[in-house]
């Protein structure tokens, strides 16, 4: 450790019993090395009355769990005695670093990965004292939108009014940026981003404040998604959000995206119709008068 602290230049964190954790310029001690001055430091600033609970929103990819990650990392270090990879940072001592990260199950042991979230999860809110630090990533995605979100509402109350203890909250549902209006030492945090020319930049900066977007759809276009999905993700992505604003229920929904197709078909190429109608003829069970049938049907809109 003093060899690699020595070679990387690390620095020498000041270690207090206050229930605080401060770091300046963190780095995380393994992707920092392998992406050198691509690397993005980020700082960190808890307190034991103030900014106790992080949440943190953003876009997938953009850092979110590389940072909540690097802060638990950062702490162990300095815990052991070592040097870390930051320009300044003074950590309280903790007794435990409680982990919720990644998603998988245990088949061997019966458990979905939605169970497993809740079992660790629950050794957590069971065990976690004020001197913790809790790391939570994405808490409450393996099950439906509004039991996630109730039972991601729910954990951030407990800690924040009953654990009270330095926690970093990564997630999705960006309805928890409520909280910090709702319960006293709770702070958003967002990942920056910026759009240009119909492109999203990720900037891997965490600053204040919390953020409406994930940009699901782009990053799935960056992983090589077929372009039909996407355009077609994207049609269907301002109807998704028409029906949370307005409170549709699920069929009132799917019947909008149904006229909605029904609406693109309508102006769609003659060409590509014609295409597509042929593409779905079932040519094995129709009949010779079928097949004339469909071609006249199909000459007419030439």
């Amino acid at each position: 450790m003093a060899q690699i602290a020595a070679e990387r230049g690390y620095t020498k964190p000041r270690i207090t019993q206050e229930n605080t954790l401060d770091i300046v310029g963190g780095k995380h001690p393994v992707l920092a090395e392998q992406l050198r001055e691509q690397f993005v430091p980020n700082d960190v600033a808890m307190q034991a009355k103030a900014d106790r609970l992080l949440i943190i929103t953003g876009p997938n990819m953009a850092g979110k769990s590389t940072y909540i990650r690097q802060v638990a990392l950062l702490t162990l270090l300095a815990q052991t005695g070592s040097f870390i990879p930051a320009e300044s940072a003074t950590i309280g001592l903790v007794d435990r670093i409680f982990t919720r990260v990644g998603a998988a199950d245990e088949l061997t042991r019966g458990l979905s990965t939605f169970m497993l979230e809740m079992v660790e999860t629950a050794n957590i809110l069971n065990n976690a004292t004020s001197r913790s630090l809790v790391i939570l990533d994405e808490v409450g995605r393996g099950t439906s939108t509004c039991d996630g979100l109730s039972l991601a509402w729910a954990i951030c109350e407990y800690i924040a009014l009953q654990v009270k203890c330095r926690t970093l909250f990564a997630t999705h549902y960006h309805e928890l940026t409520e909280l910090e209006n709702l319960l006293d030492g709770t702070t958003n945090l967002n990942v920056a981003v910026r759009e240009w020319a119909q492109e999203v930049i990720f900037l891997h900066k965490i600053v204040k404040g919390g953020t409406d977007q994930s940009y699901g759809v782009h990053v799935a276009r960056l992983a090589g998604v077929p372009k039909d999905v996407i355009d077609r993700a994207k049609a269907i992505l301002p109807q998704l959000q028409a029906h949370l604003a307005e409170g549709l229920d699920m069929p009132a929904l799917a019947e909008r995206a149904r006229h909605a197709a029904a609406q693109m078909q309508l102006f769609a190429d003659p060409a590509t119709r014609i295409a597509n109608e042929i593409k779905h003829a079932d040519l094995d069970n129709m009949t010779p008068i079928g097949a004339m049938e469909l071609l006249r049907k199909l000459q007419a809109e030439l």
